[in-house]
């Protein structure tokens, strides 16, 4: 295990703790906009100017320049989990296929997943036309196999995909001589891939969608703070803003508005960014191309190889503080730097030495049932999107375009989608959120554990019961 105190390991262990993320911290300091100067009233009032109230308004603004949209951030444009993300833009579901079926019907979630597949071209096709993110790269997305249960359940998972839409050009096995022709994982038996996902700078895609939205005439106020959303008002520290729609666009960080306590759960998930690697490195890695990769534990693993030759991995090593309480800073927990390093050096052996240039913590959030949706209040005028359970990126894109028809009062193929209108139960009273939250993720850490000695195909019975406790199942 990674040892923080051997003298070797102090040169690699990260420089920079926090600052919100990596990938905001290299684009340069942040002047944040001017917050509400006072009592307004607009046409649709946004709260939260993450990746969904970004897109929303985007939307709202190509289709209807006429109307006035004011977006209210606590702090400013990209400071959630929009600008801390692992940086996939994945065709997945923000959840999961079975519920939004037993919701909205088998074909609405198919519809669903079809319209996942072309939001991936979506964001690329926006952000290339407005020249708002130089690192996007389209390569695909693997999720690797490392003992013979992973392989397993990926195997499954390309199976029960395809009825939810999923052809056998949208999704596969590779062997190991297939995958390492892509990449060269340590230990690694096989893969699942799709090609429906791309690379993307976090910090560069939503500083520059929040530049874009506002050159389109939308009013962003940072540093003001939403203390209550009711029908036809915000109510924030600086002011009321008054608006016939209101969309809540605030993900995990929805847990801070009155009344919303337990509606989401804001799940820590903390990421590690190395120093670039040598010519060397990337020679003995094979990874040359821009594939996002995951791997198939319970745990779960994610890494991307960054434009300027970086490794970025992220992983859930303290998933949830009690009460809903996180570091607004994003700051890291040490034992999650030590699980992240070590996970690095494992599946990469050539990265162990190599300097962590940064470590960060962001929050994302998570419905009681693990699936996102998107919803508005016809008798209220307020909307909401959220849910994603780490698989925005994509989902917020069609989220917005989704709650801008909503507040358009459109009537559209979007707003019969699989995940629309749905009210899942709020999450249990502390501590039993706490006590389930940290439970469910240490026997996930078992049973990788328990299947990383047993080699068989077969899944851990904890992790079965970890899911039943979590919600996932």
């Amino acid at each position: 295990m990674y040892d923080k105190a051997s003298s070797n390991n102090n040169s690699v262990w990260p420089k920079v703790n926090g600052k919100v993320s990596f990938w905001l911290d290299q684009l340069g300091p942040i002047t944040k906009r001017e917050p509400l100067p006072s009592d307004i009233t607009v046409d649709v009032a946004i709260v939260g100017a993450g990746f969904t109230g970004l897109w929303t308004a985007y939307y709202l603004l190509q289709e209807r320049p006429d109307l006035s949209v004011a977006i209210i951030e606590k702090e400013f444009a990209g400071f959630g989990a929009s600008g801390r993300n692992g940086g996939w833009l994945s065709a997945e579901a923000p959840g999961k296929m079975d519920k939004y079926a037993k919701s909205r019907g088998v074909q609405a979630a198919v519809d669903l997943q079809r319209a996942m597949f072309t939001t991936v071209d979506e964001v690329v096709r926006v952000a290339a036309k407005h020249n708002i993110d130089d690192s996007i790269q389209k390569d695909g997305l693997l999720y690797v196999a490392t003992n013979d249960a992973q392989l397993e359940r990926l195997r499954q998972r390309v199976t029960e995909s395809t009825q939810w839409g999923w052809g056998s050009n949208d999704i596969g096995i590779l062997n190991a001589d297939e995958l390492t022709q892509r990449v060269n994982v340590q230990d690694a038996i096989g893969a699942l891939y799709t090609p429906h996902a791309a690379r993307i700078h976090p910090g560069q895609l939503v500083r520059g969608l929040a530049d874009v939205v506002e050159s389109l005439g939308a009013k962003i106020y940072e540093d003001t703070a939403a203390l209550r959303v009711n029908s036809g008002v915000v109510q924030t520290d600086r002011g009321r803003v008054k608006a016939k729609k209101i969309g809540v666009t605030l993900e995990g960080y929805q847990s801070k508005l009155a009344g919303r306590s337990r509606k989401m759960l804001p799940m820590n998930s903390s990421m590690i960014i190395t120093e670039p690697l040598s010519e060397e490195s990337w020679a003995e890695i094979g990874w040359h191309g821009a594939e996002t990769l995951g791997d198939g534990a319970h745990g779960f693993t994610y890494t991307q190889r960054t434009a300027d030759g970086r490794i970025a991995l992220g992983g859930r090593g303290v998933p949830y503080n009690y009460s809903n309480s996180f570091d607004w800073n994003g700051r890291t927990d040490e034992r999650a730097v030590k699980i992240m390093i070590e996970r690095l050096n494992t599946l990469f052996p050539v990265t162990r030495g190599v300097p962590i240039a940064h470590t960060w913590t962001g929050i994302l959030g998570v419905p009681r049932d693990w699936s996102a949706t998107v919803t508005l209040n016809p008798e209220t005028g307020i909307g909401m999107a959220g849910g994603y359970v780490g698989h925005g990126v994509s989902g917020t894109n069609l989220a917005g375009r989704t709650l801008k028809d909503f507040i358009l009062e459109k009537d559209t193929d979007l707003t019969r989608l699989g995940w629309v209108d749905r009210s899942p139960r709020k999450w249990e009273p502390e501590p039993l959120r706490w006590l389930g939250a940290t439970t469910f993720y240490r026997v996930y850490e078992v049973a990788d554990a328990q299947e990383n000695k047993n080699k068989t195909k077969a899944t851990s019975p904890l992790a079965n019961i970890a899911n039943t406790i979590a919600g996932r199942k």
